[in-house]
């Protein structure tokens, strides 16, 4: 996320609760993504886990990326 989107984000997360449940969940998925990566050896399983997550942290980002086009339209 560029600092710009954090920013929309810190300001109206207050507000709709929406954004803020699509923000919380994609640091949720970054943090189990990472922790995942980090192990030595990734099994065929551990494997499709993190393409599952990095998929659902995608579908995620793109909701939220409408979102905040939806804010800055607003503020423009």
């Amino acid at each position: 996320m560029e600092n710009s989107e954090r920013t929309l984000i810190e300001k109206y997360e207050g507000q709709d609760t929406e954004l803020r449940a699509l923000w919380l969940q994609h640091q949720d998925y970054e943090k189990m993504i990472v922790k995942l990566e980090s192990k030595p050896f990734l099994s065929p399983v551990v494997e499709q886990e993190i393409k599952e997550l990095k998929k659902k942290k995608l579908a995620g980002k793109t909701k939220l990326q409408a979102l905040l086009d939806k804010y800055r339209q607003q503020e423009a």
